[in-house]
């Protein structure tokens, strides 16, 4: 049975209805399917569907987890499921297969949560846009000529669309928070070592990346936190526990904060006319709240950070590309990899070990200089993005006569540029979807908090989201 008011509920929202027996699983599944036949034609963000052993999952039983019974995707790239096919974005990876749940996938399941299908990723996760050949683009829901963002970007499509209330999303350099900008719902980036990473990864893209998801509520994304966060069997590092927990934060105000204004960070273009505007308007609202906000400047050598990047994403990706093509027997090389893609490896071959070491130096100094700025702040406002969303086109993976350094300076100097440096430091920063760009088009703001200190973040998004709410704001293509 379809579910006419699907959409209208968040995760948390869907599971209570669930709870009390007002629907079942089974038709919270084949109203998802349902929003996904209607607009993934137009949007094109959801690559597999999974009806069959989402059924399976349902008859055997569900977990009596918060979310029980509300549909999920898994993002083509991280975190997986047994039996999962993925291409990670890419022609060289098409038809790979895994054998196991990951730990994160079995607590996704533990939650009560069932997975639907997949969604789209740039190839190898490598983009702030989602635009893969193997796919073709992912279109923006509220706008179909712009970009979803990346590389979580057919997760912040199929969530800002209302396909689904949740979406598996990674974080590398900005990938869950740049969809999260683009497609106007919340894109948490928890604290380095808060969800776990095994058994297939340990130290992911060398203590950068961090695996969580989209929601369309903050609660929704607390809640997720709590059932999700903790250390596994093996664990590199872990995050300390929070105090009382992630819902109970964002369902309690927070004390007077002290917030820093970031409007810009070294190396990057400078912000738009407009976000500068929508900038001051969320420094008046946080004043109307009671808080101190003050701008401050985060000051690092803007080259060494972006090479530094640079050289441990190379690496890391060059070293997935070699075990995708030792498992389906295809030659890295253009006719399998997209043009940027194929310089990516080709920086990576030509790195010696020490500067690896060197460049985790690097981040190591940049993380002390920006750890020091935190001493006099409980968290940081910057703009979501620099400029406004993209157009369709403009983030070209497969352009011609790009470097490792350009393609950087393209999608992050020039565009996103506020959001890697704190997959650097590795604190906890959320999107928020705050105001409405002329053009129609979302516009977000950045909060970080301290390390480890998601709970002070989740606080203020939840005062934000009651103070400025965005629920009610729903792109041309919804379900």
């Amino acid at each position: 049975m379809i579910f006419a008011e699907y959409s209208q509920f968040d995760g948390l929202g869907l599971a209570e209805l669930v709870r009390r027996g007002e629907v079942s699983p089974a038709d919270l599944v084949d109203s998802a399917l349902d929003a996904i036949e209607r607009l993934n034609p137009k949007v094109n963000c959801v690559v597999q569907r999974t009806r069959d052993s989402a059924m399976r999952e349902i008859k055997a039983g569900l977990p009596y987890g918060p979310f029980r019974g509300v549909p999920f995707l898994v993002k083509e790239f991280g975190m997986h499921y047994k039996g999962m096919v993925t291409s990670a974005g890419s022609r060289l990876a098409q038809g790979v297969r895994f054998a196991n749940d990951t730990e994160l996938m079995r607590r996704c399941r533990a939650s009560g949560l069932v997975t639907i299908g997949t969604t789209t990723t740039p190839e190898m996760a490598f983009n702030a846009n989602s635009e893969a050949l193997v796919y073709g683009s992912t279109c923006n829901p509220w706008h179909l000529g712009h970009s979803v963002g990346g590389s979580s970007g057919g997760a912040g499509a199929a969530v800002g669309s209302g396909m689904v209330p949740i979406a598996h999303a990674n974080d590398g350099g900005g990938s869950i928070r740049i969809p999260a900008a683009c497609n106007g719902v919340v894109g948490m980036k928890p604290s380095r070592g808060r969800t776990p990473t095994g058994p297939d990864a340990g130290i992911f893209l060398w203590g950068m990346a961090i695996e969580f998801a989209e929601t369309r509520s903050v609660r929704d994304s607390a809640a997720l936190l709590d059932a999700l966060a903790g250390p596994d069997d093996g664990y590199f590092y872990d995050a300390p526990p929070p105090r009382r927990g992630f819902l109970t934060a964002a369902i309690t105000p927070p004390g007077r904060l002290r917030i820093g204004v970031v409007d810009r960070l070294p190396g990057g273009r400078a912000i738009t006319r407009e976000i500068k505007d929508r900038l001051a308007d969320t420094v008046k609202l946080l004043e109307d709240l009671g808080h101190v906000c003050e701008p401050v400047r985060i000051n690092y050598d803007a080259d060494l950070f972006n090479e530094s990047t640079i050289r441990l994403w190379a690496v890391t990706l060059g070293y997935f590309m070699e075990q995708f093509a030792g498992i389906t027997g295809r030659k890295i090389g253009p006719k399998t990899v997209e043009a940027v893609t194929l310089e990516v490896y080709r920086y990576a071959q030509g790195l010696k070990a020490m500067q690896l070491e060197e460049a985790m130096a690097w981040q190591n100094a940049i993380s002390r200089q920006v750890g020091a700025v935190m001493r006099d702040y409980d968290v940081l406002l910057t703009p979501g993005l620099a400029r406004d969303v993209a157009k369709l086109g403009e983030l070209d993976q497969n352009a011609k006569n790009l470097d490792m350094l350009g393609w950087w300076k393209h999608i992050i100097q020039d565009y996103s540029v506020f959001t890697p440096l704190f997959n650097t430091t590795g604190q906890p920063a959320i999107m928020l979807p705050l105001w409405q760009s002329k053009a129609g088009l979302p516009l977000a703001m950045q909060f970080v908090g301290r390390l480890a200190d998601e709970e002070t973040l989740y606080s203020l998004a939840g005062q934000l989201e009651q103070a400025q709410p965005w629920a009610s704001r729903r792109p041309p293509n919804y379900a």
